[in-house]
């Protein structure tokens, strides 16, 4: 499955809202340096649909409109 995620980086509370079919918009905390947004956004999806985080990857990491591969 692929999900469309909108970032939201250095925000003051965490939340996931969807926003389509498998489009999610994440506010997290964790600043968009050295990945951390992106590892966060991946725990949070991980735990959204119930699949370990290895099971998640990453496309386009440079941009804020992300597209996650996830095998379940």
């Amino acid at each position: 499955m692929i999900v469309k995620v909108n970032v939201k980086p250095n925000s003051g509370k965490e939340g996931i809202k969807k926003i389509g079919i498998n489009e999610y918009e994440i506010n997290v905390k964790e600043p968009a340096r050295n990945n951390e947004a992106n590892k966060r956004v991946i725990s949070i999806l991980s735990k959204e649909f119930g699949v370990s985080w290895k099971d998640i990857k990453l496309k386009n990491a440079s941009s804020r409109k992300k597209y996650f591969v996830i095998n379940n």
